[in-house]
Order: C-alpha cells, then structure tokens, then sequence
C-alpha cells in the first residue's frame, strides 16, 4: 500500500511538474511573439517610451541612469547590471593607435552584451570630441574652441560640426561631449579654451556647431525636443550648465559668484540656444554658484533648465561629478546620490565604482527617499534620447564608416578655420612699414620656437590624451615648420633653430624670422595660472631673435598671454590660439594665399593685475580690445609692393606677372 501510494505521489508531482513546463513554455512563446511597441520604429517616441518603461524593473531603469569608463566594462557586466552607458574618457582607447576599425569592434562588443539583456536596450557609448574626434589616433583636429570664437563664422563652426559627428561615427560611437558653451570671464581658467569667447553673443552664435553634430532640425519641430537626424550624426552635449567660465579669479571647479540677473544675462544665454536648437543632453558643472554644488542645484536644473527653458532631453553629470557635492568628495556617498538626482540629474558618470552608486539609488527608492516618478523621467528621457538617435534601429557600429576618420575633405575644413581663426595683432614697426604678409621667395629664413615643430604643442589639451601630448609621433597631421617648408617657393632655405642664441641668429643671414611660442598643452585645474606667461625658452626666443632680425611671433596658446613686455622688438604677432593637426592654415596666411580675417574672441590685457577684465566692465584698458584685429593684403597685392628690406621683390613680381599671363 505504501508503495502504491508513493508511485502515486510521483505520478502526481511528474503531471504537475510537466504541466508548469508546458505553461512555462507556452508562456515564452507567447512573450516572444508578443507585439511590443517600443520595438516598432513606426510607432511614436513618447509611445515607444512608455511602453518599454512599463516593463522595466527597477534594477533595469537604475541601470539605465549609470554611465561608467570602458575600462571598468566588460560585456557581461553591461548584460548583468543593464549599465545604460559607456564613455571613454581622455586617453581611454581600445589600444595605442587604435584604428577606427578597433574602436567599432570594442564598441560592439560591449553592445552586444547591452542587447543580451532581457529588454535587449542598447547602451549609448559617449566621448570627449571637443575639437574633432580628439582622443583617436589619425583623426582630423580641428581648431579649439577658443580660436573658432575668433572666425566670428557660425556657418563654419556647423560644417565643423558634421565632419566631426562623421568621424566620430566612424569609430562606432553616437555620443559626443560637445560643445562647450562656457562664457569665460577670466582667462587664468584652465578650461578657457574651451569657450569660444567672453561674449556671451559670440557663444549663442557658435551654438550652430549643435546643428552640425546633430542635424538641422526641421522647420515646425517642437522647441526642447532631442534631435538627432540620422546615422551620420551624433547625440550632442551642452556643457557645462551653468556658470563654470565665471569662478572667482578662474579657479576651475570653483565657485561663481553673480546675482540671478549676471546669471542669466551672461551665462545662461547660450543654453537658451542650445535647447532650441534641440540640443540631446546637458552636462552639470562642478562648479557652484553662490556657494550651491550646481550638481545638486535643484532649482537651476530641474526648476529652470527642464521647466523654464523646457529642456526635454537627458541631464548628465561630469565625471564623479555627485562625489564632489560634499567635502571632502565622497565623503557622504548616499546624501550626494539623493540630492543630485533629485536636483533633476538623470545619467550619472560614475566611471569605476557603479556598483556603489547602483545599490545606494536602490535602497534610496526602495525606501522612498526618491519617489518612483523621478527615476521614471530619467529614463524616460535616456530612452527617447535613444529612440530620437536611431540606437534601437542600428544599435551597432557601422564599418562602412571608417574611412571618415582623418579624410582630406576634413583636414581641408580644418585647415580654412586655422586661416579664419588667426588674429593679426601687430604688423610692423609702424603702419607704413608692414611685414606680413612673407614673401615666399627670399635666400634665407629662420623658423625658430618650441611650437613650431611640435604636432602635440599645436593641437592643445584634450588630443590623444587628456593632458595632451609632446611631439609629432602620437597622431597625424602638418607643423608649422613642415608647412613653412611647403609654402615657400624653391630655392628659399629654411632654417629651424628651436632655442637659437642671438649670435647664431646675427650670423645667419635671415630675411626674417617665424618665431613660434606658446604655452605647453594642459586640461581643467591644470591650467589655471596666475602668470599666464609662456612657456620657457619662449622669452629668451623672442629676444634672440626679434632683437636681431625682422620676425613675425606666432603665439600658440588657449588664451592671451602676457607679451606686452616684447612688443616693441616684435615686428608682427600673430594669435594663433590652438590650431590643431593642420599647420599649413597658418602658412596659409602668413604668406598671403588668404588675409587675415579673425577678430580677438575675448579681451587681450596689459598685465595680469587687471584681470578679471571683460568688454563693457569701467576699469577697460586693454592691450587689444574684444574685437580687434588687422586684415592683411593678399599675395599678389603684397608682391607688388615690396619684399621684408623695403626693396622690390622682382623674382615675386616675375612670378605674379606669370599667373596673369597665364
């Protein structure tokens, strides 16, 4: 009987057994024939959103908000903890002078573990192409910032914008950190190169570089919404929000210190641009304004950002930027956590340690610390980003693509905005007697400076590296001392001495001499300075030189530099700001194939004492004004005058009366 009854028992738990199997399955089927909304591109973005938020756990739409360092990713960890973003950071590659083949095949890799998940929603892989696709090697760098300012050109800036979106795609990425629409007030920030000018004007107008990056948005499109017009473009990035060019003697992450009317008078005015011109995302500044974290200021990013200006897109922070809430940084990880997000902070760039920041916005929900419809806005906002961008209808890096990276056409962009960038402060001892532009057929010539030979000096911060880099051998493109060598005509020797002594330079015989100074390449904090002098030997240059023989001084840097001490023995300066990979745009209009035609972007000032010092303030004395700059003749107007000694350059003139014969 015992038997029966046990062999009965089994009989019974096997059927039931084989009935949860049978509805288990049936119930997959279904699920996996089911019709899901969000997974239709027909279907309208708020439906698609919607939809896929009704059936996200919570653990899925926390990991939604997270945005972490390649470094710390692997495939399965953005399968297991549903990571919503990557981002490389400055110098972050998939390996040294990766091509753009190896980033598409590392940002696919990750992807694929992002569509692995239960939702199978694809994470948005971000990078820092401030001037060009930046920190890969071989791709075009363009002008930065600072110098765009100076080209007064939005419709450049744009075209400078799609060539980068283009490059950037070339290596499988969809996420850009651009642009900057900082307005520095204080040239001894490190980060002033990175705005385009201490008018908050001339910054409103460069904002047409989000038209570029993202695609002109189309006539009767909805002011705030994301746009992003197709696989050609990328999701932009206005940065960073709000008042980090206004801190107190240009301390960077420090604290700005301005009335509600300062704030959005002068800061503020180029996110009004930025949104309507359907700008994705907006990253938080580490900065404070009156003394308030602006990571935690819940009444500019929610209150203003999203209500007043109707921003509908994400909100990202900077890099650990919620550790910085409090002081000493992470000093109370879970109060920084609840405060930033409910300032209205929907993607949090947390680069390494996520697992800490995932498992403090849990229990935060759980215990109702954050109300459940605010992590539904954040990532109702990532996924229309996501949606808008095209990623769940092309989640994958496309190789056709790669070839963008670095191409002629856009070395050809970049160089026209060096030429358009370069300011012409001084031009001869007096009017009567200018030096630009060069004749290209003298005997002989001198290119002197520490930067006139130097790809990584030319280029800046934020290139290859986050600091940037020394050298000509971390990526491709032309120095000022290859392209002086270009532009000259045969039979004109060029002659570079890097820190000549003034008796080398007596006995050399020079027509004249290029001299090419600057500052050494820097990013953030590491280039705040008090001096703001040039980089050693450049002063000793200068004298060497310019004391010797007729020179030009072309001044490579992010921001204008003490140089009134050298001013009367320089013949001819040239702001030059940070150039990029294409030198010859500089020979371009040294040698007058193109005049000068670039305006200061911000005021240029006799000593460092009168700083902070903008257009409009009462104690206005310049050196050279917001505004100023010389335009020169082009070279067939200046060949027919006279060469550098006065007398008539009759081999240039031969030349001139040849092309137009011809």
């Amino acid at each position: 009987m015992t038997n029966v009854r046990l062999v009965n028992m089994i009989q019974i738990r096997l059927t039931w057994f084989g009935l949860l199997m049978l509805w288990c399955i049936c119930t997959g089927m279904a699920e996996e024939g089911e019709y899901m909304k969000y997974k239709d591109h027909n279907q309208p973005v708020a439906i698609r959103v919607q939809d896929l938020l009704s059936r996200m756990t919570l653990q899925e739409k926390v990991g939604q908000m997270v945005q972490i360092d390649r470094i710390a990713a692997t495939p399965d960890i953005m399968q297991k903890y549903h990571i919503g973003s990557l981002l490389s950071g400055g110098g972050s590659s998939p390996l040294p002078e990766a091509t753009a083949t190896d980033w598409v095949n590392m940002v696919n890799g990750f992807q694929k573990g992002s569509l692995a998940t239960r939702l199978g929603i694809p994470m948005i892989y971000g990078i820092d192409a401030v001037h060009g696709n930046n920190n890969v090697f071989n791709a075009t760098i363009f002008p930065h910032n600072v110098g765009l300012g100076a080209t007064r050109d939005p419709e450049l800036v744009r075209r400078i914008g799609a060539a980068t979106a283009l490059e950037v795609r070339a290596t499988g990425i969809t996420y850009a950190f651009a642009p900057c629409i900082a307005v520095c007030r204080d040239p001894r920030w490190g980060r002033c190169y990175e705005s385009y000018s201490e008018d908050p004007k001339v910054v409103q107008e460069m904002t047409d570089i989000i038209s570029g990056l993202q695609g002109e948005i189309p006539n009767g499109t909805r002011k705030g919404v994301p746009y992003v017009a197709g696989k050609n473009n990328v999701v932009a990035c206005a940065k960073h929000f709000v008042g980090d060019g206004g801190t107190t003697e240009g301390i960077n992450e420090s604290n700005t210190v301005i009335d509600m009317h300062g704030l959005l008078s002068i800061h503020m005015p180029p996110y009004y641009d930025a949104v309507i011109k359907g700008v994705s995302t907006v990253m938080v500044s580490y900065t404070s304004w009156n003394n308030k974290k602006m990571h935690s200021n819940r009444d500019l990013i929610s209150g203003f950002l999203k209500d007043t200006l109707n921003f509908k897109g994400f909100v990202i922070s900077d890099w650990e930027g919620i550790d910085r809430i409090t002081s000493p940084p992470h000093s109370n990880y879970t109060y920084s956590v609840e405060a930033s997000i409910l300032a209205g902070i929907d993607m949090v760039m947390v680069p390494i340690k996520f697992s800490e920041f995932i498992d403090d916005l849990t229990n935060l929900v759980k215990n109702k610390y954050i109300p459940m419809d605010r992590i539904d806005d954040a990532v109702g906002r990532i996924l229309q980003v996501k949606f808008i961008s095209g990623l769940f209808e092309n989640p994958l890096g496309d190789l056709s693509l790669v070839n963008e990276l670095g191409k002629q056409e856009h070395r050809n962009l970049a160089r026209e905005a060096v030429r358009k960038s370069l300011v012409l402060l001084k031009n001869g001892k007096s009017a009567d007697d200018p030096l630009l532009p060069l004749p290209k057929y003298v005997p002989k010539i001198l290119v002197a400076g520490s930067h006139a030979d130097n790809l990584g000096y030319q280029c800046g911060g934020w290139t290859i590296n986050w600091q940037g880099f020394s050298g000509n051998n971390n990526t491709a493109g032309t120095t000022i001392r290859s392209a002086v060598s270009s532009a000259v005509l045969p039979g004109t020797e060029v002659v570079y001495l890097e820190n000549p002594e003034s008796e080398d330079v007596k006995s050399g015989n020079f027509a004249y001499a290029i001299v090419v100074v600057g500052e050494h390449p820097y990013t953030e904090s590491f280039g705040d300075s008090t001096n703001l002098t040039m980089a050693d030997p450049g002063p000793n240059v200068i004298n060497n030189v310019c004391g010797v023989v007729k020179c030009v001084v072309v001044l490579i840097s992010g921001r204008p530099l003490v140089i009134q001490p050298y001013m009367s023995i320089i013949d001819a300066l040239v702001a030059a700001w940070l150039p990029g990979s294409e030198g010859q745009g500089v020979t371009d209009v040294l040698f007058g194939d193109y005049g000068f035609t670039g305006k200061l972007p911000r005021t240029w000032f006799k000593t460092v004492d009168q700083l902070p010092m903008n257009i409009g303030d009462s104690h206005y004395d310049p050196l050279f004004p917001f505004g100023f700059g010389l335009s020169t003749k082009t070279e067939v107007g200046r060949t027919l005058s006279a060469g550098v000694d006065g007398r008539p350059n009759l081999f240039a003139i031969l030349v001139s009366l040849f092309i137009v014969v011809r």
